[in-house]
């Protein structure tokens, strides 16, 4: 018998990450049970109703660690359930992990396979369903043969299988390797990429809880949402929610890349100020180098300016205050990024990444890829700066049919408020000054690669030059009161 390994803290302390081993390898099953792995699951089956499992979600406050914040108990309670509901369900993990400079989900599959597996398992007995999906992209490599030898692991105690733990509960977790695309993390995209469719959104209704994967009830929940799952269980809804510094309450990953002196991923209460995590777990900048603004949530979140740092990171209040909380993730914007370079590095991104499914997405961001190059690239004129912002309005939320094209624009949006001197001066002076003293001028820079920093491993490398982007044509001709083609009384 081996001794114990070393671990990063109290399991009841630290649900997500305190069973962690200190040398950052993945726990294997006996390590777990060793930390309370799978207690909250015999718990479940044991005392606990399906309905049960879905309240206590719901009166922990636990919402959505994907992005959007939506609460997770709520989403659980639309599926139906009783001797009338269909037979068939499906809960779906959203692995891709796509989102520039987010990298936590790959931290918690690589410190701890288990806890998603049983965070899985609960969320399948809470509704009813007996099969699950588990669903990374091809480039996640090392998370995926973690996956693969905890979920045999599973089979092998009883945890998965038929009549799992001696009930009457029976599950088969899949596990679906993608070819990896941003729009595979939007839900019904990637439903539409189990079904080995086109990854486009659905039009909705019907909504996945009544008509998701094979048109049967469907859940989709983050990697990290499901993870939060046994701890609410085993610790039981209140203290679990005492954990956080606000009303929503918990934990729940963070991440800080960028030219801090420690990157990493750390766990962290709901509610504590990027200032306390820049400054206290990531040792604040590297000397040299001054901080201007953070990306909190990866790179479809709003610009934070440095000097707005003390904001508690929960969804409410990041919402009260004009930006996003998004996947929590940080991204630091230093002094020797150029924040034109930036935004035209994340533009190209998720013009690339767009699934060519509604127009303001698949025209409207290679048109504001062309003018904030042709900015960058000292050909701007005075005038591409309010036509950025009516393109940006043609692009909200009521004009597609996902976030992709609303959030891709959310940096360039703040960045055209709390850089706007800068876009100015590239256009009175026909260049950029940081490529002239030889500073970073894009995304990579600031440590967000297209697909993320890991943890620990510092900045990423700047990426590859991208390829000339032709002037922009001209704009057509306008309406009077709003965007081209569209009549005075739709203006903004």
């Amino acid at each position: 018998m081996t001794d114990e390994p070393a671990r990063i803290g109290d399991p009841d302390e630290l649900p997500l990450t305190g069973a962690f081993r200190v040398d950052g390898s993945a726990l294997d099953l006996a390590d777990y049970e060793a930390a309370g792995g799978y207690q909250a699951l015999r718990a479940a089956l044991r005392d606990m109703a399906p309905g049960d499992v879905t309240e206590a979600v719901s009166d922990a406050g636990l919402r959505g660690r994907g992005g959007a914040g939506y609460a997770t108990g709520r989403k659980w309670s639309f599926v139906p359930m009783g001797d009338d509901a269909p037979p068939v369900k499906y809960v779906v993990c959203n692995g891709d992990e796509m989102e520039p400079g987010s990298f936590k989900d790959r931290y918690l599959i690589q410190g701890n396979p288990h806890l998603l597996i049983e965070g899985m398992a609960l969320a399948c007995y809470a509704i009813g369903a007996s099969t699950g999906y588990i669903f990374v992209r091809d480039q996640y490599d090392v998370p995926h043969a973690l996956l693969a030898r905890a979920l045999e692991e599973a089979h092998v105690a009883g945890y998965l299988g038929e009549h799992v733990l001696g009930s009457r509960f029976s599950l088969e977790i899949n596990l679906h390797v993608s070819i990896g695309r941003y729009m595979c993390g939007e839900a019904s995209g990637m439903l539409n990429a189990l079904q080995s469719d086109r990854a486009n959104p659905r039009w909705r209704p019907p909504h996945m809880a009544s008509a998701g994967l094979w048109s049967r009830p469907t859940v989709i929940n983050n990697v990290e949402s499901l993870c939060c799952v046994p701890g609410i269980v085993r610790l039981g809804p209140e203290r679990w929610r005492a954990l956080g510094l606000t009303d929503e309450g918990g934990t729940r990953i963070c991440g800080v890349s960028g030219r801090a002196r420690h990157t990493g991923a750390w766990e962290f209460p709901v509610g504590t100020p990027l200032r306390e995590m820049i400054e206290g777990r990531a040792g604040g900048m590297r000397d040299g180098y001054t901080l201007r603004a953070v990306l909190p949530g990866g790179a479809s979140t709003p610009l934070i300016p440095a000097g707005d740092l003390d904001i508690p990171m929960d969804f409410d209040h990041m919402k009260k205050a004009g930006y996003g909380l998004g996947t929590a993730t940080a991204l630091l914007v230093d002094d020797s990024v150029c924040p034109v370079g930036l935004c035209l590095n994340l533009l190209r991104f998720f013009a690339q990444e767009s699934c060519g499914w509604c127009t303001p997405c698949w025209a409207g961001l290679p048109w504001a890829v062309g003018v904030v190059n042709d900015i960058e690239e000292g050909r701007g004129r005075p005038e591409h700066l309010d036509l950025l912002a009516e393109q940006m309005w043609f692009m909200g939320e009521e004009m597609c049919f996902c976030d992709l094209a609303p959030s891709a624009t959310k940096a360039l949006g703040t960045a055209l408020t709390i850089f706007r001197d800068e876009f100015e001066s590239h256009i009175a002076d026909g260049r950029c000054s940081y490529r002239a003293r030889g500073s970073a001028t894009g995304a990579g820079a600031a440590g967000a690669a297209p697909n993320g920093a890991g943890p620990h491993e510092g900045d990423s490398p700047a990426q590859p030059p991208a390829p000339p982007t032709p002037p922009t044509p001209p704009a057509p001709p306008r309406r009077p009161g709003g965007l081209p083609g569209l009549a005075p009384e739709r203006g903004r």
